[in-house]
């Protein structure tokens, strides 16, 4: 039976928000179809939403006008260290995506937007497959639009978020009613990764945030080439604890896909997949939504390689702080466009 459109995740997404991007080493670009393609075909209670792009002033919110300007003209090399058309053709879209999941956002049902990366794209430059800081786009529009008094920016992907602790630094005006937390860096393996978890939704309690954007990656997954961290079940209990954290203490939540490098299967990123459909599943859990099967990948659709063809030990892990900008930068249709998805999906 059909849930009605109030008891569905509004999901962002737009054929516009994704991009083949040849010859690039992470499959980021390319995510949000192959999961919005998932999410429909397995019947998730979900709403697909077509994302407004947004205007190169409001990509200034979190970005220097002539880093925009360069990136949109395709002048700057973008995150994944080239200056591919398409890529920069999604921008506008990829960042409206991720505001429009936070506006979509509601006490009683969080919103997702089929992105990835955001999180190592600086005011000024890009690195680590990210190219325009989408969190900080969406966190400044919302304090700006009076849409939120305070933000949470919750990272688990399994990298440092610098590019938005840069921008943090750079727009100070801003800084007091942004709180931020990233997993990446700290080296929290198993237990103490949940128990780092747990300090850092006290911490988001205390802020008492109007809206939480939560970055939620594939890659601390302990077979991921450039993560290892958790297991599958313990990537279950982050989510769990996440969405269980957000409904309870009423607090709208917009979530995004992030990193994942795993590859394998039908899809080329099967396991990323799974990992990803798992999330969705968590958030039905929380919201007292129906709860699909979980998806299966056979062993021979796993693979610990990367999308890299240099050795992973060769690759800069982009784990903590330390990273230069020079370092972030070297690692670097199935369905057609709506404006509103139909809703039998």
């Amino acid at each position: 039976m059909d849930q009605p459109l109030s008891r569905r995740i509004p999901v962002l997404y737009s054929a516009r928000q994704a991009a083949k991007n040849p010859g690039a080493y992470s499959p980021s670009a390319g995510k949000p179809t192959i999961v919005a393609t998932a999410l429909a075909d397995r019947g998730f209670p979900v709403s697909f939403y077509a994302p407004r792009p947004l205007l190169f002033a409001e990509l200034c919110r979190a970005h220097s006008s002539t880093y925009v300007e360069g990136i949109l003209s395709g002048r700057e090399q973008n995150g994944f260290g080239n200056r591919d058309k398409a890529v920069a053709a999604s921008l506008p879209y990829t960042s409206g995506s991720m505001l429009g999941a936070a506006l979509a956002a509601r006490p009683n049902m969080p919103a997702c937007s089929l992105t990835s990366g955001f999180h190592h794209a600086m005011w000024d430059t890009g690195g680590g497959f990210c190219t325009i800081n989408g969190l900080m786009v969406t966190a400044a529009a919302l304090l700006e639009m009076g849409k939120a008094e305070r933000v949470a920016i919750l990272d688990l992907d399994a990298h440092y978020g610098n590019g938005t602790d840069d921008i943090l630094r750079h727009r100070a005006d801003l800084a007091p009613s942004i709180i931020h937390r990233t997993m990446g860096g700290s080296g929290s393996r198993h237990g103490h990764y949940i128990a780092k978890l747990q300090a850092f939704l006290a911490d988001i309690s205390d802020f008492e945030p109007s809206v939480i954007l939560y970055q939620a990656g594939a890659d601390p997954h302990e077979d991921d080439p450039l993560g290892g961290y958790i297991s599958t079940e313990e990537m279950r209990e982050r989510d769990r604890m996440v969405f269980e954290f957000a409904e309870g203490e009423g607090i709208p939540l917009a979530w995004n896909l992030a990193g994942g490098y795993q590859k394998g299967g039908v899809t080329g990123i099967d396991p990323v997949l799974a990992l990803h459909l798992n999330t969705f599943r968590e958030a039905c859990r929380a919201y007292g939504l129906p709860i699909p099967a979980e998806m299966a990948v056979p062993a021979s659709a796993r693979s610990r390689s990367s999308w890299w063809d240099e050795p992973v030990d060769d690759v800069p892990m982009l784990r903590g702080p330390e990273r230069s900008k020079d370092s972030y930068r070297e690692v670097g249709r199935r369905y057609s466009q709506r404006s509103l998805f139909n809703e039998k999906w």
